[in-house]
């Protein structure tokens, strides 16, 4: 395994050391360690993406779906709905897992209690939610007090760390989810909303995700990077066939860093987003790997160019 790795490092760094001398040049990786240490994170990030994949052709407990079990995971439990044909719920389960994030401590126990109503003998399901969200948010902030004491800081996962658990304000979780239950619409069928939108686009899967990324502008506190977590993570387990035609720099921080120091801009420099767009698009399809791992690559090599420090949440 570490050989095979240690195989694609190598392709690739030699695969950015052609597109910057033949299509265009690439003045962050002018450094041997800079090249190399981005060409591991690009690995790293399809590491990433393919355990998601690895995942659906394994045998999956159904211990995982169950919210007052320790084994509880969201990830799993929606492939197991999205199985058994139940796909409203792997598509609310995806939303949690994207809202509150997995934590590097306690992993998905911010989900696991809220999901399953702090083991008091129901289940936040989407049909219980879509039908009552007043309901949850008043359980929400009933809650909110025990959950908090229970997990310390919230546990929030690192890209939802600034997210607020009240359920009576405009912009805690209960905000965020009545306004996520308002974009599916009624009669609250994803894979109808889905399919709707994907015959308007002509099937087209990146031009669907585009719509979605865009339309979800509607829904409080997801922002350019929940967004595109969301979606991208429906396409990895097969819940949509939707595809990001770009890494969607316009409001990162991280990928916008991570652009600007390979294409040799200044963080301050003002260069068209258009344009860094369009070169890493060019590059992801001259190398073989997707928007996805792109802009995950670059969000991560941006904090340590010279040295590659393994992504841990």
């Amino acid at each position: 395994m570490i050989l095979r790795k240690r195989e694609r490092v190598s392709s690739v760094s030699s695969l950015l050391i052609r597109f910057s001398k033949e299509v265009n040049e690439l003045p962050g990786i002018g450094e041997k360690l800079a090249r190399e240490s981005l060409a591991e994170q690009i690995v790293e990030s399809c590491r990433r993406v393919e355990f998601v994949y690895s995942i659906k052709e394994r045998r999956i407990s159904p211990r995982r779906k169950n919210p007052e079990d320790d084994l509880f995971d969201p990830i799993r439990a929606a492939i197991l709905h999205d199985m058994e044909g139940n796909k409203d719920e792997a598509f609310w389960l995806i939303f949690l897992s994207t809202h509150f994030g997995k934590h590097r401590k306690t992993e998905w126990l911010l989900v696991r209690d809220v999901y399953g109503c702090m083991g008091q003998g129901r289940v936040w399901t989407w049909d219980n939610v879509s039908s009552n969200v007043s309901g949850f948010r008043n359980w929400l902030s009933e809650n909110e007090t025990v959950i908090k004491n229970k997990i310390p800081h919230g546990a929030f996962g690192n890209h939802r760390k600034y997210e607020s658990l009240k359920g009576d304000t405009d912009n805690g979780t209960g905000a965020v989810v009545e306004s996520y239950v308002n974009w599916v619409g009624a009669p609250f069928s994803h894979v109808g909303m889905i399919n709707s939108i994907s015959g308007d686009m002509n099937s087209c899967p990146k031009a669907t995700f585009d719509f979605l990324y865009n339309s979800m502008e509607a829904v409080r506190r997801f922002g350019r990077t929940a967004r595109f977590d969301y979606l991208t993570m429906l396409s990895k387990v097969g819940l949509a066939e939707i595809e990001p035609s770009t890494p969607y720099l316009s409001g990162a921080t991280g990928p916008l860093n991570g652009a600007k120091l390979l294409l040799g801009c200044n963080r301050t420099d003002k260069i068209h987003m258009h344009e860094m767009e369009e070169r890493l698009v060019e590059l992801g399809e001259y190398i073989g790997v997707g928007m996805q791992v792109i802009e995950d690559a670059l969000c991560n090599w941006q904090k340590s160019p010279k040295q590659f420090k393994p992504f841990r949440g």
